[in-house]
């Protein structure tokens, strides 16, 4: 096991009295109806601010996607006017990592590293999306680490436009297909987490990424906390956020 990454470290401001969670919405433009929930969270939530952690689209092919009229663009101006209202952060997942400096100063998002510790209140709690931590899916951890650097990221992102979304409509296809079979997804190995929040100095972690949303030990004093995924197709639909107060109290908030 890799040692822990060294996390960037985000202190709330005093007057904040509550922060809220979401990810893996996996925004596309043939899900209309989730894009629409997301727009009206986001006008609506009374949180001081907003965490994103990752995969809030099912792809993200480049920044300049969003320059013009069309889906990315008008994802861009939720963000637009959100950001207006109260801070907005955004952690990368599995399925944006391409999304960049530019959309944010754009938008007017904060970009975090992953982890991220965010300290609220007297707690600590570390911040991920996830997928680092999915240990036993080799095959994916290698993929992770060439698209993650940044000479494979200039050299996709110098392709034309429409070249990269042929790219991104080819992974949507294989995903798909996989979701038809019965593979099993690596859960996030317990021991690496645990080490993650010690080298930390954090007793909770708050993540995305494995669509499993529930709470688990790691020992007597430290946990997980997973985020709900956003799946339209469920029955009733699935949406929600985690709300944290100031207080270190916490809850699942379903959403329309």
């Amino acid at each position: 096991m890799e040692a822990a990454p060294r996390a960037q470290e985000l202190v709330a401001p005093q007057g904040w009295r509550s922060v809220e969670f979401i990810s893996d919405l996996h925004l596309e433009a043939s899900q209309p109806a989730n894009f629409e929930a997301w727009r009206r969270y986001m006008a609506a939530t009374q949180a001081d601010a907003v965490f994103i952690l990752g995969d809030l689209f099912e792809a993200w092919i480049g920044d300049d996607s969003a320059a013009g009229p069309g889906f990315e663009g008008d994802c861009a101006e939720v963000l637009r006017a959100a950001t207006r209202q109260r801070p907005i952060f955004f952690l990368h997942g599995n399925r944006d990592f391409l999304l960049g400096a530019g959309f944010a100063a754009t938008t007017g998002v904060t970009l975090l590293a992953d982890p991220t510790v965010f300290a609220f209140g007297s707690a600590r709690w570390l911040l991920t999306h996830g997928d680092a931590l999915c240990l036993d899916d080799t095959e994916y951890q290698a993929f992770r680490r060439q698209v993650r650097s940044p000479a494979w990221q200039a050299a996709v992102l110098a392709r034309p436009l429409a070249e990269r979304r042929m790219m991104a409509k080819a992974i949507r296809s294989e995903s798909e297909d996989l979701k038809r079979t019965d593979r099993e997804y690596a859960d996030v190995d317990m021991p690496a987490a645990l080490a993650w929040l010690q080298a930390a100095d954090a007793a909770v972690m708050i993540h995305g990424h494995t669509h499993k949303p529930r709470e688990h030990d790691l020992d007597a004093t430290h946990r997980r906390i997973v985020l709900s995924d956003w799946d339209p197709q469920a029955q009733p639909p699935r949406r929600e956020a985690l709300r944290l107060a100031r207080d270190g109290a916490w809850q699942r908030v379903a959403l329309a």
